[in-house]
């Protein structure tokens, strides 16, 4: 299995169309936020990750994600894929994330020990 593709989001709409075949509809990516007051606060991002499982693969593993700020972990997510072969999924992975100070983290996204997708995300002073 691989990763198409991760972003922080605020929604996800799956929708059928003819074929049939799956629209997956992810709205409010980004890649900074304002922060929902002064800091020290905390976060709960939704990240969407979504993976290919190649007609030939068993169709488990596990995804892993790992919060960094600079090079200290701050979180850390693992569970459980199942993709049908030849087929897409997606997860849905959200973490707890302190800030003192606004600045950036990045989610480092892997299956298995495969290759790492990184995801930046800013927290920005609030707008107020």
């Amino acid at each position: 299995m691989h990763i198409i593709s991760a972003l922080f989001i605020e929604n996800i709409d799956l929708r059928q169309v003819p074929g049939p075949s799956t629209r997956i509809d992810l709205s409010g990516i980004q890649f900074s936020l304002p922060a929902p007051g002064p800091v020290p606060v905390t976060i709960e991002p939704h990240l969407c990750v979504i993976v290919h499982c190649p007609a030939e693969a068993t169709g488990t593993g596990a995804l892993e994600v790992v919060y960094m700020r600079g090079e200290e972990q701050i979180a850390r997510s693992v569970q459980p894929l199942q993709v049908e072969p030849g087929r897409f999924n997606y997860r849905l992975v959200r973490a707890q994330l302190d800030f003192t100070e606004y600045g950036s983290i990045e989610a480092h996204c892997r299956i298995d020990l495969g290759p790492v997708t990184v995801v930046p995300l800013t927290l920005l002073p609030p707008t107020d």
